[in-house]
């Protein structure tokens, strides 16, 4: 029965927009209606949440390489390599500076 809760929630719900009052709101709704015990729910609150925050690292993960993937296909330079040449500005501007 547990399982086939998970796999609802899981299922009815993308895993990556459960919230942690959302995730106990609706464990409660199946303890108090009888279908799970109160440890049952806590258990399946800590496993929800675990799962949660592994979808949405992941999520995170996916995302962070598609706009990099975008940014490498348009040829647009990342803010570390702008400000490396910021940097690098400088330093010959010093230098002829100290050159003069």
């Amino acid at each position: 029965m547990i399982e086939l809760l998970k796999k609802t929630f899981l299922t009815g719900v993308g895993v990556a927009a459960l919230t942690k009052e959302k995730i106990e709101e609706l464990t409660q709704e199946f303890v108090e209606k009888g279908k799970i015990t109160e440890q049952e729910g806590k258990a399946m609150v800590q496993e929800l949440l675990k799962r949660s925050e592994e979808s949405r690292a992941e999520l995170q993960k996916q995302v962070e390489e598609g706009v990099e993937a975008v940014m490498k296909k348009m040829n647009l330079a990342k803010q570390s390599e702008v400000d490396a040449l910021h940097k690098e500005i400088q330093e010959l501007r010093n230098n002829l500076k100290d050159q003069e």
